[in-house]
Parts: structure tokens; sequence; C-alpha cells
């Protein structure tokens, strides 16, 4: 069951590459800054995932990142998601996501599984939600 928001978060891609391409199969890099907030505390990162597109349509993503508070406390992450594409262009991912921190004020991240719905526009910026997955 989906719990408490834990952010919301927003960015722009800052590079992309192409890993693989064959036979109409593709693995590409996407690398990424952006600002959002967890349990209301602000935070600004950046992060790198690959995404495969794959032979039925969707996408696979798997990625890491570390975001830092304005005190200069960390929170690594990793996540996964499957996503598709849709109309316009934009694809929409849906996954899970683990942190880890030692910043007092969100060591309660470190015992949540998140559930996030994250969108990825065409023109490099994206949104996304995560929330607690009780």
């Amino acid at each position: 069951m989906l719990g408490e928001l834990i952010g919301e978060v927003s960015g722009k891609d800052t590079g992309r590459r192409v890993l693989a391409a064959a036979d109409g199969h593709a693995v590409l890099e996407v690398s990424f800054e952006g600002t959002g907030g967890y349990y209301g505390v602000t935070v600004s990162g950046f992060g790198t995932y690959e995404t495969e597109l794959r032979a039925d349509g969707t996408v696979f993503g798997d990625g890491q990142g570390v975001d830092m508070t304005a005190d200069g406390q960390t929170v690594t992450w990793h996540g996964s998601g499957l996503g598709h594409l849709t109309d316009g262009g934009v694809v929409q991912y849906r996954g899970a996501i683990f942190f880890s921190t030692t910043a007092p004020q969100l060591e309660k991240l470190n015992g949540v599984v998140g559930v996030f719905e994250f969108d990825a526009a065409p023109d490099g910026t994206s949104t996304g939600r995560i929330y607690e997955w009780k």
C-alpha cells in the first residue's frame, strides 16, 4: 500500500550517450541534475541512469545518484523502473528507489522503500514523486 509522500523532484539532463545500438535494440545513458525535497527537507543533486529500449516497446531504467542538503549532508539512492513512451514522447517510469544517509533530519529514508512516478520529457526535463511503500 502507498503511504506518505516522501517528496517531489525535478531535473534537467546534462548529458546523454548511446552505450549500445544494434538490431533495433538500444541502451542509453542519461546524466541529470535537479532539485526537490524529502520529508520537507530541500535537496539538490545529480545522478545517472541507463535505460534499455526493449523490443516490446517498454523501457527499463536503472540509476543512482547523490543529493545534498543546504548544510552539506548527503543522501545516496539507487532506483529501477519500468516505463513506456506516451504519444508526446514522454517516458513515464514507475519503479522502486532505495536511500542511504547519515543526515539526522533524513535518517527516516534508511528504513523505507520508495515507489516513484517519474516522467522524462524529450526536451530533457523531468519530474517525479516518491511515496513510501508500506
